[in-house]
């Protein structure tokens, strides 16, 4: 189950923005230019979206906040998202190669961009 959405600096939101999601979540209600679809494509662009023209921009710097009168802009980005895994919902296959431990009560995946339009990912930090 989703538990948290963690922005910092990808497109408007400028400053670390912590999303709980205490229940489950139907939909994404708000006022045009509140940052609805900013929200939904963060979850996008964490769990691996490599269109960045699905996530209306021409490269990976286009995630970044560009700069407000009150903010600079910045030179990287970062989503991470946090699945509940109390459960140990979310495993991997044994195989012959080195094993992947998510025996964990949370996962957290997370990716970040940089001005170059570079990225990294994380699985757990």
């Amino acid at each position: 189950m989703l538990k948290r959405l963690e922005l910092s600096g990808f497109k408007s939101f400028a400053k670390k923005t912590m999303l709980d999601f205490d229940t489950p979540v139907t939909a994404i209600v708000g006022p045009n230019g509140s940052g609805k679809s900013n929200v939904v494509e963060a979850i996008r662009f964490v769990l691996g979206e490599q269109s960045i023209k699905s996530l209306r921009g021409k490269g990976g710097a286009d995630m970044i906040f560009k700069g407000s009168k009150a903010l600079a802009s910045l030179s990287r980005a970062s989503v991470t998202i946090v699945f509940d895994n109390s459960r140990k919902v979310f495993s991997l296959p044994k195989t012959g190669e080195k094993a992947i431990n998510l025996d964990f009560d949370e996962i957290s995946i997370s990716r970040e961009v940089f001005s170059d339009g570079s990225n990294t990912y994380k699985l757990n930090g």
